[in-house]
């Protein structure tokens, strides 16, 4: 009877590793989710952000008007046509261009592609009062050509779960404690926040399941950043959980910044895309 407990647990082990093992596995073929410049994640403060390795979230898209060239909301490429971003970003045909694979806004030697949207798909439920369902889907003009420095993020399954306090981490070009416009893309570590809390801290009908919550750790999101990816590791696979969404005004990095919550919107992503 011991030793078929002892197998019976061998084999629940092996099939838990064999599963995570397929979901690494999938993810590599399927190209999502696995830089090919590992970001720097050990030792990285949480304090108000840093510098990111030049292409190590090669996923980070920079949404800029076309004429004018300033950025204005961040992105993320989910495959080589479509760009998940903030539904308040307000994206226009014709007006706004997405940029891909820049690290520095400053630079004009960096190998970037730019391209045009050919559709912006904004979430139907999406409330500009309440910024429920602050969601948008940009299909490109042509589809991106994929590099070590270009690559897409995996989006989480409706199914996954994040523990509270889980550390994942957020980028983007908004505003930080010195400047309103940083040329370096910007990346920081923040925990997840569980609803129950971040509704004590935002109001109990403020809070949707179509939300989740990160920092109040001493960094936070900011305008600029709106639209960007916030993700989580597991394994070295990458997942995109939220998309910065609102905030104080102020940014103050003692409240948690909201996100749109991938998990509860990716059966719509999905038919979306699948639909276009």
């Amino acid at each position: 009877m011991g030793k078929y407990r002892k197998w019976k647990t061998c084999l629940k082990s092996f099939l838990s590793h064999s599963c995570l093992m397929n979901n690494v596995l999938r993810s590599v073929i399927t190209g999502c989710g696995v830089p090919a410049i590992k970001p720097q994640t050990i030792g990285s403060k949480i304090v108000n952000g840093q510098n990111a390795i030049s292409g190590s979230w090669p996923w980070q898209v920079s949404l800029q008007v076309t004429h004018l060239g300033f950025h204005f909301c961040g992105g993320s490429l989910i495959n080589q046509n479509w760009v998940l971003t903030a539904a308040h970003c307000a994206v226009v045909v014709g007006y706004h261009r997405v940029i891909f694979g820049e690290h520095n806004h400053g630079s004009s030697v960096e190998p970037i592609q730019v391209k045009l949207v050919s559709k912006v798909i904004t979430h139907p439920l999406y409330s500009r009062a309440t910024f429920n369902n602050d969601i948008a889907l940009l299909k490109l003009s042509s589809p991106v050509t994929l590099t070590p420095r270009i690559s897409p993020v995996c989006l989480a399954p409706s199914t996954i779960n994040i523990l509270p306090g889980t550390r994942c981490f957020t980028t983007g070009w908004g505003r930080t404690a010195t400047t309103s416009s940083p040329l370096i893309l910007q990346q920081t570590g923040v925990p997840i926040i569980s609803p129950a809390v971040c509704r004590q801290i935002w109001g109990q009908s403020t809070i949707t399941d179509a939300m989740i919550c990160a920092g109040a750790s001493g960094s936070s999101s900011c305008q600029g950043d709106s639209g960007g990816p916030l993700v989580c590791e597991r394994s070295g696979v990458w997942s995109l959980v939220g998309s910065v969404s609102w905030g104080r005004n102020t940014c103050d990095t003692r409240f948690p910044a909201v996100y749109a919550r991938i998990s509860q919107l990716r059966s719509w992503i999905d038919r979306t895309i699948a639909s276009n």
